[in-house]
């Protein structure tokens, strides 16, 4: 464990030390950050704006999926986008070769070798956004422990279904277009899971499971989760893991390298 750890502070260093060669994108990653949010917290304000509640969900409760939502989208660019969607390129380049022939896992070099602080932003603004809310509920520290819990097997759920289509490129180099059709889908995940009507709920939930990423981490926070919900967020992240690596395995079963 400790040998993983070295080295992934050893990627990240390397990689920040690129990123900030062209420091004037990190202010530009900001501004559409702020945009990103903007827009999201508008589109929340038009329902609200006339008392409209989510099911339940007053403005200040509403917030807290949205900044968790926003946090979500910072992962997926400092972590996901700058990792995984650079798994087609190995494969077309011939550079998975190298990947492949160094003695720590592949799935773990693929998955941690870079970080882009052009993430950041959205990482920060979403906390923000969180504390923000949950001042203004009153919301405990005890409380932001617990609901970290399920954010943490949303976040793992995240990346299995990320890590997955990238293992797919072995068989397919057009993954770009798929991830962004997940990074679609899960744009549901800004609004409470109780917004949509009952087939979208379902959908959001047992096929795309939107609602463990932003919902059931807000509920926890919030004092409402339900166990539950929970424990089956945390089996699904268990299970997605496990299948992200089974299918990587499998996919490995077909590749070529560039050498045969």
């Amino acid at each position: 464990m400790y040998r993983y750890l070295n080295l992934i502070q050893i990627f990240w260093k390397t990689a920040i030390a690129a990123e900030l060669e062209y420091r004037l994108n990190f202010v530009f990653a900001a501004l559409s950050s702020l945009g990103g949010l903007a827009g999201s917290l508008f589109s929340l304000f038009l329902f609200y704006r006339k008392g409209y509640n989510f099911q339940g969900w007053r403005w200040e409760e509403a917030l807290i999926v949205v900044g968790i939502f926003t946090f979500l989208e910072g992962f997926s660019s400092a972590f996901l986008a700058s990792n995984l969607n650079r798994i087609v390129k190995h494969v077309q380049n011939g550079t998975l070769d190298f990947v492949l022939l160094k003695p720590i896992s592949s799935q773990f070099w693929l998955s941690f070798h870079s970080f882009s602080l052009w993430g950041l932003p959205d990482l920060l603004f979403g906390l923000m956004i969180v504390f923000y809310a949950g001042s203004l509920l009153g919301v405990g520290a005890g409380a932001y422990l617990l609901g970290a819990i399920p954010l943490i097997f949303g976040v793992s759920i995240l990346y299995s279904l990320w890590f997955i289509l990238g293992a797919t490129s072995i068989w397919f180099t057009k993954i770009y277009n798929i991830t962004e059709v997940l990074r679609g889908l899960l744009a549901a995940g800004r609004f409470p899971i109780g917004a949509y009507p009952t087939t979208y709920r379902f959908f959001f939930t047992f096929v795309i499971p939107v609602a463990f990423l932003t919902t059931v981490p807000a509920e926890t926070l919030l004092g409402r989760g339900n166990p539950v919900w929970i424990a089956s967020g945390g089996c699904l992240a268990a299970v997605l893991l496990f299948l992200s690596n089974r299918v990587w395995r499998f996919a490995l079963r077909f590749y070529t390298s560039a050498s045969s």
